[in-house]
């Protein structure tokens, strides 16, 4: 249950049913990917059309696989064998193929290698420059997360403690050293320092 109003186009959605919110335009890439791996890849990517009908199908299938070659390959395997990365690419596909306004993604990089996560982060870029879709990533990576955003937020133990533009975080020097690794000299800054390190209470 949310406390307070959530307004999304003017209209407030707040504890509304999760079909009519998706109906909204907005859909969610839940943490931990959760693809039915029973189901092949293509019956998972298949659910994502739920609410729109099965008119051109083939077409919206077509669009997912040019963002995810690697998906129409294995589009016959069961998603329980696919790797973590392609059940992640799974997820979002499915999303996609709702044809969201909004896609929500939490924590994208889970688990995933860096080469996957920098594939994966590219692709979600495409989407938002070729069709227009609003992305709004939650991701501890902050690196990644701030090589694709146009806007950040940064938070601690739930407070929004730090906003702007991906350059002005990015040249923030707090953003540098607490979450970039970025000792003040415009070197790295090892883990032990950065663990012993007492932080600043300059954000509040």
């Amino acid at each position: 249950m949310v406390r307070g109003e959530i307004l999304y186009r003017g209209r407030p959605i707040q504890n509304r049913p999760p079909e009519e919110i998706v109906k909204e335009g907005i859909v969610q890439v839940l943490e931990g990917r959760r693809v039915f791996k029973h189901l092949t890849v293509e019956e998972n990517l298949k659910v994502g059309t739920l609410t729109q009908g099965s008119r051109r199908l083939k077409e919206e299938l077509e669009r997912i696989y040019r963002y995810f070659p690697r998906l129409a390959d294995l589009r016959h395997r069961l998603a329980g064998y696919c790797s973590g990365g392609e059940q992640q690419m799974i997820a979002i596909g499915r999303a996609l193929l709702a044809r969201p306004r909004l896609l929500l993604l939490d924590e994208p990089s889970l688990g995933l290698a860096p080469l996957l996560v920098r594939e994966i982060f590219d692709i979600v870029a495409r989407v938002n420059a070729e069709e227009g879709v609003t992305v709004l990533v939650v991701e501890q990576n902050a690196r990644m997360a701030l090589s694709v955003a146009h806007y950040g937020y940064i938070m601690e133990t739930g407070r929004i403690v730090l906003e702007g533009d991906r350059d002005s975080l990015l040249e923030n020097p707090d953003v540098q050293e607490f979450y970039l690794g970025v000792a003040k000299g415009g070197g790295r800054k090892s883990f032990k320092e950065v663990k012993a390190y007492k932080r600043r209470k300059r954000f509040m």
